[in-house]
């Protein structure tokens, strides 16, 4: 990929970001889902704001209501922009239908170039080792897994406050847990599903994502946060490179918080990140450790 265009108005400050593939501060978009998107309308984003996007990610199994050409030139056109394409949690249906259809799913997955395979289980019951020995096997397809984990049964599906609450939530033990296992296993990132913690409950439960970043680090989980409300909480809380999911709708105004240029009456002015000046560290000054720029390799995020 051609080197990013430079960005206008150059010389107005905005918060440093650092360049793909992205540790810290990663954003994987929804695509299909709610409404149809198509090439046309992704290189529109891709175009104009590609260099803040690090995922896509198809919902809902959309892909396969799509004809074979549209999907391969959606995941084409994010492969031309640097951007990882994901299945989302579509393989939790795939389940229901038996070990050969999971591994035919699989192949076909790695075939249509998709990068990333959620691996969710938010409305099945399935043990853990299960999901461990699916995540080693996208790994050894060469793929990348992301499992998703969470607090409330049957999250994902649009279900009522009421339905969720008669479920009742887990301890989120159980989920940290499960999340410490897939990382072992080789999954690159978690995927933490927003259902009983901001979405579909009466009040927040913020206690939730203190838990998960304090157990596995900010850089190894992800949060659903395809609300204007929710991603500016995460980011006044763990600053602008905390990793979220939202909707393509809504890039230009989660980078516009994470670059520190605009807000909302509790943001604006107040995102802020400090790199260093630049100048040489006198030799008796130990250092400020910094993260080093990877070489570029394909599928790391």
């Amino acid at each position: 990929m051609e080197d990013e265009p430079e960005r206008s108005f150059g010389f107005l400050h905005i918060n440093e970001r650092c360049g793909k593939p992205r540790l810290i501060g990663v954003t994987e978009i929804r695509g299909p889902y709610y409404t149809p998107l198509g090439k046309r309308a992704l290189l529109d984003i891709l175009e104009t704001m590609g260099a803040y996007i690090d995922i896509f990610k198809f919902s809902g199994g959309s892909f396969s209501l799509m004809p074979e050409s549209s999907v391969r030139a959606l995941i084409d056109t994010c492969h031309s922009h640097d951007v990882l394409v994901s299945t989302g949690g579509f393989i939790e249906h795939v389940l229901t239908m038996g070990p050969e259809a999971v591994d035919g799913y699989l192949k076909e997955c790695k075939r249509l170039g998709f990068d990333v395979v959620e691996v969710s289980s938010g409305f099945i019951a399935i043990p853990d080792d299960d999901l461990v020995r699916l995540v080693e096997k996208v790994r050894n397809l060469d793929m990348l897994p992301k499992p998703e984990v969470g607090i409330q049964f049957g999250a994902g599906g649009a279900s009522s406050v009421a339905e969720l609450a008669a479920d009742g939530v887990s301890d989120p033990s159980r989920a940290i847990r499960q999340a410490k296992r897939y990382l072992e296993a080789g999954a690159h990132l978690v995927m933490i599903e927003s259902e009983g913690i901001t979405e579909q409950v009466t009040s927040w439960r913020t206690d939730v994502p203190a838990r998960f970043i304090n157990e596995l680090g900010l850089d190894k989980v992800m949060f659903e946060a395809a609300d204007p409300e929710v991603f500016s909480w995460y980011v006044k809380s763990y600053g602008p490179e905390v990793n979220l999911f939202v909707d393509h709708s809504q890039i230009v105004q989660l980078e516009c918080l994470r670059s520190g240029i605009w807000g909302t009456k509790s943001t604006w002015g107040r995102v802020v990140t400090y790199k260093g000046s630049g100048k040489a560290v006198p030799s008796k000054v130990i250092p400020v450790r910094h993260i080093p720029n990877h070489p570029k390799a394909r599928g790391a995020v």
